[in-house]
């Protein structure tokens, strides 16, 4: 009996609330709105379409969408395939440590710990902010915004241990809201025939737009939009029939994401004019406000309520976020406790079979996070989420790399899985288009944190750094287990 299956027993033995979190209670639906809620809808549009058309490829910025989300459809080929075998809590670290080996699979998810985390508490400084502006503008009530990241941390935790019911429910109020205002001026747009210069799809998607400019500045964005689709994975054991839902809900929800990112970017452009995009984005950045390239043509299509509604929809999209990556990275440390990774009551459910535990320090993490940024007074949008966002971004593409790898690697041994296309092309072409996705970001690293070179050269070398410690600390954990055992 090897040391992991005695911590596992062990595991059950201690914790009696521990061991299967509650089945069959997400469908495809429930899986995709958690999905969409990570990736944030509005606030990718109306935080990254400024920095991608006026620093990027003008234009071209949809087809940069489209490109991305080639990428990462074949990237889930592999990951569907894998998914049908292994169904796990852990996801990436599981998947990874099936064909890379424990260790790697261990240090993976130190990394996607380290990538759900900040990439919660980047959206917590961007959150209170947002709130803290709100407050003083409807009720002049001035306040830190760290007194709302605060009060939200709360809130976020007594959801996230109400059930994965509940924050599903929750999660599909503020993603329907969200993603309604946006496609609905798409496409009224769309209908009207465009703007001042017409729909402008050759503008938007030939090949000459999308490299026109620095195409490397809108992939980087483009790709970061799909942060979030692998929680498919993630509540596989929360779903119904989990090889059927799963894949669906992968596939859906990168088509989804792929097309409503690529059709609401181009109509905005659109309503500009492919010639005058960029200029306009260009002065949104300069004014201080970047959403208003995004706002402003929203609000002339439906009237100056818009401007109201707007801001208020973009807390609630970011609210919606740090929600989803909470149940995410709880559902990671819950794996890693029942591994015997982690101490054992963090596996620990409630009455709703909810990680509460694991839950609760999960919180207690985004405090830790945030509260430096707090305490030194410094910008919640400029540093705390500009920098955590940078590298929770550059985190999650390692560890689809390397999952990429782990698929060919495991089918290749296993021969679970013959299809030449799932096994092997596509996780092949994948693990290429990532890893020229991390170059690019890598080269655009300085841009995409709003900092110096030094600082993005230490948050870079972060997360390979954060790789090697998570698997030298599961071997320490493996190896003193065998010896206790």
């Amino acid at each position: 009996m090897d040391s992991q299956t005695v911590a596992r027993q062990q595991t059950v033995q201690d914790a009696p609330t521990a061991g299967k979190l509650k089945p069959n209670a997400l469908g495809v639906l429930g899986i995709l709105f958690f999905v969409l809620s990570a990736q944030a809808p509005l606030t990718g549009i109306a935080g990254a379409a400024p920095i991608s058309v006026g620093l990027g490829n003008g234009a071209g910025v949809p087809a940069a969408y489209v490109a991305a989300g080639l990428v990462i459809l074949l990237f889930s080929v592999g990951f569907v395939a894998m998914g049908r075998h292994v169904v796990d809590t852990g996801a990436f670290y599981t998947y990874i440590g099936k064909g890379l080996g424990r260790t790697t699979g261990s240090g993976s998810a130190g990394v996607a710990l380290f990538a759900y985390c900040t990439i919660q508490a980047a959206m917590y400084g961007l959150y209170g902010e947002l709130v803290s502006g709100l407050v003083s503008h409807y009720a002049g009530l001035d306040t830190p915004w760290w007194v709302w990241t605060l009060a939200t941390m709360v809130v976020v935790q007594a959801l996230g241990a109400a059930g994965i019911e509940m924050g599903a429910k929750v999660l599909a109020v503020f993603v329907l809201a969200e993603f309604s205002i946006l496609l609905v001026f798409a496409l009224v747009t769309l209908f009207k025939g465009g703007g001042p210069e017409g729909l402008g799809f050759t503008q938007s998607f030939s090949p000459k737009a999308a490299l026109q400019g620095a195409p490397g500045v809108a992939m980087m964005f483009a790709v970061a939009s799909m942060f979030g689709f692998e929680a498919t994975a993630i509540y596989g054991e929360e779903a119904r029939e989990p090889r059927k839902t799963v894949p669906r809900a992968t596939y859906l929800s990168v088509a989804v994401v792929t097309g409503f990112f690529a059709f609401t970017s181009w109509m905005l452009i659109s309503s500009y004019g492919a010639s005058h995009a960029t200029a306009a984005a260009g002065k949104a950045l300069e004014s201080g406000d970047a959403t208003a390239f995004v706002f402003n043509p929203v609000a002339d299509q439906f009237g100056g309520w818009a401007y109201d509604v707007l801001p208020i929809l973009l807390a609630t999209s970011l609210f919606a976020g740090i929600l989803a990556f909470h149940n995410s990275a709880n559902r990671y440390l819950f794996s890693l406790s029942r591994e015997g990774l982690l101490p054992r009551k963090l596996c620990a459910l409630n009455q709703r079979r909810s990680p509460w535990a694991a839950g609760t320090v999960q919180t207690a993490i985004a405090l830790v996070l945030v509260a430096p940024f707090a305490l030194l007074g410094k910008d919640p949008v400029l540093t705390l989420f500009s920098w955590f966002s940078g590298v929770a971004v550059l985190g999650i593409m390692l560890l689809y790399f390397l999952t990429s790898v782990s698929v060919i690697v495991f089918f290749r041994r296993e021969r679970l899985d013959t299809r030449p296309w799932n096994t092997l092309i596509a996780p092949a072409l994948g693990a290429l288009g990532i890893a020229s996705a991390i170059w690019l970001i890598l080269a655009n690293f300085t841009t995409l944190i709003g900092g110096d070179p030094g600082t993005a050269t230490w948050l870079a070398l972060s997360v390979p750094a954060v790789l090697v410690l998570g698997a030298v600390a599961a071997r320490m954990v493996r190896g003193k287990a065998a010896v206790t055992a």
